[in-house]
């Protein structure tokens, strides 16, 4: 079965039970759930003009699989959330190493005894391994803030090499930040493993879709009960209907085609942007990526490489390493991390978080809070972080709750 694409201008809202915002795994899991446990009409209107969301890939004209949204690497401890992407999609046995780039040495990451040794010589790193070993035990992460605090100059040495060498420019760079801006409690997360586990997840479940993500996608939504509208923003087509005039009115109705629609709204994308970012943007990061081929089998010793200390990109992958691809030739992409400034032509990947941004999302959030069919879910719905492992849980969790409520549980 193939997918169901339509013009938005063909279609007759009152067909649908359920409109779904965004075909991101939020988006798409939910559309799949309503339709084939609850035998509803899914309508999913999608602003770019493909599906997959952030996670959309395609070969390049080297004949790579490239990921055209920055890198995505699948793992989780959840087995019910792994069964269920294998469901759609063969999978790859796919174990993920990062390395940061020390001024051209190589270093593992997460921060290890492997890395020590690179760092430190064999015969200090012998000693500083067996001491935290003594203080925090074996095969244990600590935090940067945990070894200061065991009040040991030798410790505190390996927080101060780690902080300034693999976490303090690479962070800059991501989030545009001073030394002096970045957050202590940020800082105080940096790991440490007391292992020689490269690995950069240690989650139960790891791997790639044999055939991609998209492939993955066209499977979960090519379903009899699915339509999806491509190249269609909702803030366009959603009329949206307000308690009052003023700025805070709470939102009434919202109205598709000229009615108002009753069935499950399900919104995967940035909330202030449904509004036309009446109260002000919400602050995001976006990136840049620039991708280079070259007739080399590969180029990296590794799917990623961070530039930890110099460049002013933050990170390459290739992309081969992750699909398991033969070629003669390899195509990697480096990435830049900018401010997002303009929701025309940039596109919002990482929520700034904070007090202060979380309360300006509050109020944009308010307006929603009287229509009960409305259902903010995801990293920009929501003005979150999630992985994808936890959007797919999320969305099994809502579709659970819309399906009961609906008293349509197959």
């Amino acid at each position: 079965m193939a997918l169901n694409i339509c013009e938005f201008k063909d279609i007759d809202i009152e067909d649908y039970d359920a409109v779904v915002v965004g075909s991101g795994f939020a988006g798409s899991v939910c559309a799949r759930e309503l339709a084939e446990r609850g035998g509803m009409r899914v309508l999913i209107i999608e602003k770019r003009s493909h599906i997959a969301g952030n996670m959309y890939d395609e070969y390049d004209e080297a004949g790579i699989l490239v990921h055209r949204y920055g890198p995505h690497i699948f793992h989780t401890y959840d087995q019910h959330v792994f069964d269920y992407v294998r469901r759609f999609a063969g999978w790859i046995g796919y174990q993920h190493h990062v390395l940061a780039d020390w001024y051209g040495t190589y270093l593992p990451v997460p921060f290890n005894k492997n890395s020590m040794e690179i760092a430190f010589g064999e015969e200090k790193a012998a000693h500083l391994i067996q001491k935290l070993i003594d203080v925090f035990g074996d095969e244990r992460k600590v935090t940067i803030t945990e070894l200061r605090e065991a009040d040991d100059p030798e410790l505190s040495e390996v927080a101060d090499f780690v902080y300034k060498n693999v976490f303090l420019y690479y962070t800059q760079k991501q989030w545009g930040l001073t030394p002096d801006e970045v957050d202590p409690s940020v800082t105080a997360r940096v790991p440490v493993f007391i292992s020689r586990d490269d690995r950069y997840f240690q989650d139960t479940y790891q791997g790639m879709p044999a055939l991609g993500y998209t492939a993955l996608f066209e499977e979960m939504l090519s379903y009899d009960g699915i339509d999806i509208c491509l190249s269609t923003d909702a803030a366009s087509i959603f009329d949206l209907e307000f308690e009052d005039a003023s700025e805070d009115a709470k939102l009434a109705a919202i109205k598709i085609k000229g009615k108002a629609f009753t069935g499950p709204i399900v919104y995967t994308g940035p909330l202030d942007e449904l509004f036309c970012g009446r109260f002000g943007r919400l602050p995001y990061r976006t990136l840049d990526f620039v991708y280079e081929t070259y007739d080399e089998e590969y180029k990296l010793p590794c799917a990623t490489v961070n530039y930890t200390v110099t460049e002013d990109y933050t990170r390459i992958t290739e992309f081969k390493r992750l699909s398991g691809q033969r070629s003669d030739k390899t195509t990697i992409m480096k990435e830049y991390s900018r401010a997002y400034e303009d929701p025309d032509t940039q596109i919002p990947y990482y929520a700034i978080l904070g007090e202060e941004n979380a309360a300006h999302y509050q109020r944009y959030l308010s307006l929603t809070s009287s229509l009960d069919n409305f259902h903010p879910l995801g990293r920009l719905a929501e003005y979150r972080y999630y992985n994808m492992d936890k959007i797919i849980e999320l969305a099994l969790q809502l579709s659970d709750e819309l399906l009961a409520e609906a008293g349509k549980q197959r």
